[in-house]
Parts: C-alpha cells; structure tokens; sequence
C-alpha cells in the first residue's frame, strides 16, 4: 500500500493537526511500526490484500484507519509519499470529539487484535504501580497493607493475565490464519 503523507500545511486547522499528529504516534505505538498519516484517504493498495481486512472495516470514515494499521501488523509493506493537498472545498463531514472518540477505539481494537499486550501492559503497569505508591503511603502512615493496595495489586496481575492469555489467542488466529 502506498499512502499519501499530507504535510502539516495540508491539514484543515490547528485542532485537526494537533489530532492528526496524536493519532498518528498512538498508532505507531500501538503497531510498532512509523505511521505518518494514518487518516489520510490519499492511497493505492492492491486490491486483493484489501480484501483480507475487508472484515475488520467498521462503516463510516475510518477505513484509512483500520487498513493502514491492519498492513502493519500483518506484516504488509505500507510506503508513505508526501503531498500538498488542496485546500478543502466545503465542509467536512468529521466532528472532532464524536469522530476522534471512534478513532481512538478503532486504534485499540486494531493494536489489541494483533499485539494485545501492547495494550494491556501498561494498564497492568498503572495499576502495580499505583497499588505499590498506595501500599507505600499507607504503610508510612498507618503501618499497615490495607485491603485499597491488596485489590490494586490483584487487578494488576488480573489484567497482565488477560492480556497474556488475548496474546495466546492472537498468536493462534493468526497462525491458523496464514495456513490457509
């Protein structure tokens, strides 16, 4: 695939730029792989390799989204060529916190099909952490471990292990999906 990179001169705003340029890092991150614009529409892919994640598109604008981050993680090779685009002529269809709220969670649910720990992790990480500096605090203040530290402590393990048993079942859907 081959995608149209707009420079920020392209974009429709401050506010859309600022978005644009969080999406993109979120979804780097989340693939591990450079994405340089990943809701640009500016794109040529072969028709059968789109076909594979014809499924995974969700109705609406997203279809950039969704099929750049699912090449990634499929191990397909996606090529960034930077453009100008024209100004808009006309009004964008896209609403900032109802259309940016749905692209957060296509970003999640693509990641976390592919490579859920990517996702899990830091949450566990968050919730250890901030079990550990409670512990800490209580444990300084009223010398004991309360119950607040023992519950954040058990979430951490609890969704280390979901996210550890969502990766053995990604790692299996993908295997039986490259035999066939």
């Amino acid at each position: 695939m081959v995608v149209g990179a707009r420079n920020s001169g392209s974009q429709a705003g401050v506010h859309r730029a600022f978005a644009n340029s969080f999406y993109n890092k979120l979804s780097t991150w989340m693939v591990g792989q450079d994405v340089e614009d990943l809701t640009s529409g500016f794109r040529v892919v072969k028709a059968d390799k789109f076909r594979k994640f014809l499924y995974l598109l969700p109705n609406g604008f997203s279809y950039p989204t969704t099929i750049t981050m699912s090449f990634f993680r499929a191990g397909l090779p996606v090529a960034y060529v930077p453009i100008v685009a024209s100004k808009r002529v006309g009004k964008s269809h896209i609403r900032l916190l109802r259309d940016g709220a749905r692209f957060l969670l296509i970003i999640f649910k693509i990641g976390t099909l592919y490579s859920p720990l990517r996702l899990f992790l830091p949450i566990s990480a968050l919730f250890f952490f901030t079990g550990l500096g409670y512990y800490l605090y209580s444990f300084l203040t009223v010398h004991r471990f309360t119950n607040m530290s023992a519950l954040l402590f058990i979430t951490s393990v609890l969704i280390f292990l979901i996210g550890l048993v969502s990766e053995q079942v990604t790692m299996l859907n993908y295997k039986d999906s490259e035999s066939k």
